[in-house]
């Protein structure tokens, strides 16, 4: 199966019925940090298109998405879909952030149930559209409301066809998230993040030999360090506003000093340590669409119980302190219109709201 990182779990641990060799969830979480660590393709890769060429056309109130809030990969379409005024289009179901081999549970919801689903395991959409089905149930997924199918579990195209395919049903003043001038600057500078950041944390965090782990590491401030000549003196990756390209790296930093610095052992310097990153997360936090979405108790939680293999004693740290996401990061000094010529996303729906436990 699959957690938060898209890494396949122990072979096995995943039967028929969705459930752990166990029940418990020990089997595959334990497996992480003692096998070598590869990232799941999306194995359900249809899209939902405003023509509905692949049997699934854009519709208000038909798909559900699920999401983690500790996933940074599942935080990608929550921030999308607020930017983009997508709330009453596509609802929204939060998981537990500490799953088991039966996959992402929705115990949060009364009767642990999801009340729109009406499932109590995501792998049971995926089981609904492909029985038996031996991959990894993750997120983000979208899953078809009335047939209970899941759709889509391909992560790094969902939040594309969100700004493109879903237009007719963008609030009034939504952004250009991928404006087509920039795509090809996007693709090449999304793929060098994806590749040494997004995903080389976990390259490293789960590395099982010590120069695995190295490359990792490496490959990762590489690429920090890149990222940070670029911003110093323009306020977003690409263009003057903010883009897709923004938002891959941002649920990347915004999880580094709590999580990659110690768990995942990125620890060359803390994101605090590179003023111009710092500064660059802090812009995107206080951004509304972005900081209102993290969730920062999910996220320890998540990382630091579930992955049993890395962290055997379950305990998640008390720091880092977070009141430094909310002072002033003087980014609005390099110029830039966040939202071009849109307006901001509106107030976060009440149901929506993340609890205080995981805000500054």
């Amino acid at each position: 199966m699959s957690d938060a990182t898209g890494a396949d779990k122990a072979e096995g641990t995943k039967g028929t019925d969705g459930k752990g060799t166990d029940g418990k969830g020990t089997a595959g979480n334990a497996a992480y940090g003692r096998k070598p660590f590869k990232r799941s393709r999306s194995h359900f890769a249809d899209r939902i298109t405003a023509d509905g060429r692949d049997g699934w056309p854009v519709e208000a109130g038909r798909y559900r998405l699920v999401v983690s809030r500790a996933c940074p990969w599942a935080s990608r379409a929550v921030v999308s879909r607020r930017l983009l005024g997508l709330e009453d289009a596509l609802s929204l179901a939060i998981t537990d952030p500490i799953q088991d081999d039966r996959s992402w549970r929705f115990s949060l919801d009364p009767d642990g149930r999801d009340p729109v689903l009406g499932i109590r395991f995501l792998g049971e959409a995926y089981d609904a559209r492909e029985t038996g089905y031996p991959g990894g149930v993750s997120v983000p997924a979208i899953v078809d409301v009335p047939s209970g199918q899941l759709v889509t579990n391909d992560y790094q195209r969902i939040t594309l066809d969100l700004a493109t395919e879903w237009t007719a049903l963008h609030r009034p003043g939504a952004p250009d998230l991928y404006p087509e001038p920039l795509r090809d600057e996007m693709d090449e500078v999304m793929e060098g993040i994806y590749r040494d950041v997004n995903n080389g944390v976990y390259r490293a965090g789960f590395a099982t030999e010590q120069s695995e782990y190295e490359r990792a590491y490496r490959d990762v401030f590489r690429r920090l360090d890149l990222v940070s000549e670029r911003l110093a003196g323009q306020r977003y990756l690409v263009g003057d506003t903010i883009t897709e390209a923004d938002i891959r790296l941002f649920t990347t930093l915004v999880r580094f000093d709590a999580v990659y610095h110690g768990h995942f052992k990125c620890n060359r310097a803390k994101l605090t340590e590179d003023p111009v990153l710092q500064a660059y997360a802090k812009d995107l936090y206080q951004t509304p669409g972005f900081g209102d979405t993290v969730d920062f108790d999910h996220i320890k939680r998540h990382y630091y119980q579930v992955h049993t293999g890395v962290n055997p004693t379950g305990i998640v740290p008390l720091g880092p302190g977070l009141s430094d996401w909310l002072t002033p990061h003087h980014r609005e000094e390099l110029g830039g219109r966040p939202f071009g010529d849109g307006t901001p996303p509106g107030p976060v729906p009440a149901d929506e709201e993340v609890p205080a436990s995981g805000r500054p």
